[in-house]
């Protein structure tokens, strides 16, 4: 843990659900009417869903796509100084060197961006006579690990379905996370089935807290979110205790038991994405 989280205890979390809707502007409007509510509650980080400017597909991210520093994150650096939070934007269609990527930037409450995260792990999935989706079609995917330190604690960041891949929670919390985020979105039919499970194993497993935030369900658009908000282990906008997760962590000491000669779990690389 870093000098600075040391000398704090606690902080408060906000997890913010919005309405996605075709119109980008009506999108933004919403992110910063939400992350001003979110902040005057008391929040001092603030998390968005996935996908929040632009309805979730392939066939809407080549044109919802922008350049990063663009459109959607100079909203999300005003929001984040305007508020005086640390802000994790969610995802956005990213468009950078001809590529596209789902990708969240997180910003401080000077309103500096500090972490990019592109997606690691693509959605592609079929579930016969109930889903098909592959994001691979117009998506690549990114390469690096994102974390970033707060004065509260350090967070591991993932997008929606890197929470499947346990490897990547691991080597967060080895690395120092006390905190995991995940904006997703989840579907219709792995949504009811897997998403709090996922939350409450990767939050279990490393002995972690979890956020998670999703687009609000909107039963007429082509892809259906799930629409579940969670903090693992708390509630929507909640108080999270840093010392109660280090109590836990002395008392149920998996860290220190671990046995490092029969296996061990390593990453390649990490950074911004």
């Amino acid at each position: 843990m870093s000098s600075l989280a040391k000398v704090m205890s606690k902080f408060r979390l906000a997890v913010v659900q919005l309405q996605v809707s075709s119109v980008k502007a009506d999108n933004l409007s919403r992110v910063r009417r939400l992350v001003k509510e979110a902040a005057g509650g008391g929040g001092q980080v603030v998390l968005l869903p996935e996908c929040f400017n632009s309805p979730y597909g392939t066939s809407f991210f080549p044109s919802y796509a922008e350049k990063i520093p663009g459109e959607s994150t100079q909203v999300l650096s005003e929001a984040a100084k305007e508020n005086k939070v640390y802000l994790v934007g969610g995802s956005i269609p990213e468009e950078d060197g001809g590529k596209l990527y789902n990708s969240c930037t997180v910003f401080g409450p000077d309103g500096e961006m500090i972490l990019k995260h592109r997606k690691i792990h693509l959605f592609d999935i079929d579930v016969p006579g109930k889903i098909r989706f592959q994001e691979s079609e117009t998506l690549s995917p990114g390469d690096s690990l994102s974390m970033f330190e707060t004065p509260f604690c350090k967070v591991g960041v993932g997008i929606c379905y890197d929470i499947r891949f346990a490897e990547l929670a691991q080597i967060y919390s080895r690395k120092g996370c006390q905190l995991l985020v995940y904006p997703g979105a989840f579907n219709m039919t792995t949504g009811p089935a897997h998403w709090e499970l996922l939350q409450r194993g990767r939050a279990l497993d490393n002995q972690v807290y979890v956020a998670t935030a999703s687009p609000a369900r909107d039963e007429s658009a082509s892809y259906v979110a799930w629409e579940n908000k969670k903090v693992i282990i708390g509630g929507i906008d909640v108080t999270v205790y840093l010392q109660y997760l280090s109590d836990i962590r002395q008392q149920i000491p998996i860290t220190a038991q671990r046995r490092d000669d029969l296996y061990a779990v390593t990453s390649t690389q990490e950074g911004s994405g």
